[in-house]
């Protein structure tokens, strides 16, 4: 192939050219640099950090006082929850003047069941295939 046999004399003369070149020219000077010489940068922050905290662990360990455990349901006034809540249930009016009826628990009451709606299926029709026409000219040519 003729462009490769180009890029290699090409690139290689290139290549033989710089190293030519860096080999003729002079270099930079090089500066020794000292540390003698160089400032010192110091950097302030206007931003103010909160002081430290130091946890003083000479001091003896604050206990809390113990707790009295009340037992059993009983409040302080000497009546149990149980007791207030039946209270509450007693003194409850029934609601719009119904009076709740006690249902047999062993019989259930079968709920009617609806009617199902059968769906029919819907089927998409077949899509339609068209063949592309091909680009005529220069930049559509895929003969390669």
């Amino acid at each position: 192939m003729p462009l490769a046999r180009y890029f290699l004399y090409v690139g290689g003369i290139l290549l033989t050219l710089v190293f030519l070149l860096d080999a003729c020219l002079t270099g930079l000077p090089v500066i020794e640099r000292s540390h003698a010489n160089s400032p010192v940068i110091r950097i302030h922050s206007d931003r103010k950090w909160p002081e430290r905290i130091v946890f003083d662990t000479t001091l003896p360990m604050i206990v809390p006082a113990p707790t009295a455990i009340v037992e059993g349901p009983a409040t302080a006034s000497g009546v149990s929850i149980k007791e207030r809540e039946r209270e509450a249930f007693a003194l409850m009016q029934p609601s719009d003047g119904k009076r709740l009826e006690l249902s047999n628990p062993g019989r259930r009451e079968l709920k009617p069941q609806r009617p199902r709606k059968i769906v029919k299926r819907h089927v998409t029709p077949h899509p339609v295939l068209v063949a592309r026409q091909p680009q005529f000219g220069w930049f559509g040519n895929t003969i390669w």
